[in-house]
């Protein structure tokens, strides 16, 4: 199936589960209550163009597998599952337009999220102006559960600044001949980006491993030898890149070249796509990487999602789609328990409500809430060990033991 890059684009449920669809669109077929109301429609902006559009792209086949999924088994409420995109073009000013059309205009019964933090605080504000319920697969920024919102929930693990927790007690409780005596940071200017980084910065800080470099850099970044030749300078024990995925490929493949040769280098985001060992030109070897997903969990709908991914795209699932699925299954968790699935404040607050005070089980784990949307678990750490990406933090989930030292780039 395309990839859907840009423009408002309804999705075909029955172009994505044709079997599903063909008993009941034939003439003369009897319909149930719930279809004769139509379609539940669910506005979706999202960056398929831009910054961001490679996470932007995993989130939107999230969102279209668990559609399809929920659509094979009768829909929600006997209704089927009509997802309407739009392209924001990763512009926070757009993203605002985009919902705020999605709901006045084509008359959505739901919305869900977008990437990153830099579009979902705006695409929030919207979505709580008119009441509606707001999961969002990735923002985890500190800023997001800031602003006041009342109906928005992340559906990760944890929130950016405690997605290294793994790694920082780690770190700080090795022999203090081991433990890295520095570090050297990179970020690109982004809230979640950011908040990852710093969020292990200021834990290492905390136990007394000095920052030597400390570098914010703007989304449009593609040299990233400036940076290199800064952290090669400093010759930290510890890299540690605040990213997505084009800029971390760009930061590891300057590394590289400058033969800069930390003891460990983590990244946000990008070592989690399928594509990055590739990008990186066999660099990836002992990259370390948050991670809210894996393949091979056994977590409740984990191992459907992965096969219905494959046969829709013919490839492998990856943490973005992951993340899109599971806000879609927070969503049919909630609708089914409430029995309600329409645009007006009633329904909402009871769907919010619901989300508030339960646990879901979804393809990343449990998950529950606080009082401000955040979730209450916590993040892995993977590592690409002999060309293939391990769990090796925390032990109970451990595939591989953590290298350490790294080997030479």
């Amino acid at each position: 199936m395309a990839r859907v890059r840009k423009g408002l684009v309804a999705v075909s449920l029955c172009a994505l589960a044709a079997t599903a669809c063909a008993k009941t669109d034939e003439p003369g077929a009897a319909q149930s209550p719930g279809q004769q109301q139509g379609p539940v429609k669910i506005g979706i902006s999202l960056p398929l163009t831009g910054d961001f559009s490679e996470p932007g792209k995993g989130i939107q086949e999230g969102y279209q597998v668990w559609a399809d999924r929920v659509n094979a088994k009768g829909g929600l409420l006997g209704r089927k599952v009509e997802l309407i995109f739009r392209d924001d073009a990763s512009d926070p000013n757009r993203v605002s337009s985009d919902y705020e059309s999605l709901i006045t205009q084509d008359k959505v019964n739901l919305v869900f999220g977008p990437f990153s933090s830099r579009l979902v605080i705006p695409a929030a504000k919207v979505a709580e102006s008119y009441d509606m319920v707001f999961v969002e697969p990735a923002g985890a920024a500190a800023e997001v559960f800031e602003q006041g919102f009342t109906r928005l929930f992340y559906a990760a693990p944890a929130v950016a600044g405690d997605h290294y927790n793994y790694l920082a007690d780690y770190l700080t409780k090795l022999p203090a001949d081991q433990r890295p005596k520095t570090a050297a940071y990179a970020s690109l200017d982004d809230p979640f980006a950011q908040g990852t980084a710093y969020g292990l910065r200021d834990k290492l800080t905390a136990a007394g491993i000095k920052t030597v470099v400390d570098e914010v850099y703007p989304p449009e970044t593609t040299d990233f030898s400036p940076i290199a030749a800064k952290i090669a300078a400093a010759k930290p024990d510890l890299v540690v890149g605040g990213t997505q995925f084009e800029d971390s490929v760009g930061l590891v493949r300057a590394l590289q070249e400058l033969k800069v040769q930390p003891k460990l280098a983590a990244f946000s985001t990008g070592p989690t796509l399928a594509e990055f060992p590739g990008a990186v030109k066999g660099a990836a070897e002992h990259i370390l990487s948050p991670v809210g997903w894996s393949a091979t969990a056994s977590f409740t709908g984990n191992q459907e999602m992965v096969k219905r991914y494959k046969e829709l795209f013919g490839g492998e699932a990856n943490e973005d789609a992951a993340n899109g699925y599971t806000v879609g299954q927070i969503i049919e968790a909630a609708v089914t328990a409430v029995k309600c699935v329409d645009p007006v404040k009633e329904c909402q607050d009871k769907l919010a409500g619901h989300i508030r005070q339960s646990t879901f089980d979804t393809v990343v784990g449990p998950l529950s809430f606080d009082d401000k949307g955040r979730p209450e678990q916590a993040h892995m750490i993977q590592q690409y060990v002999d060309g293939k990406v391990e769990i090796v933090l925390p032990e109970q989930a451990r595939t591989a033991d953590l290298v350490y030292p790294k080997r030479e780039w």
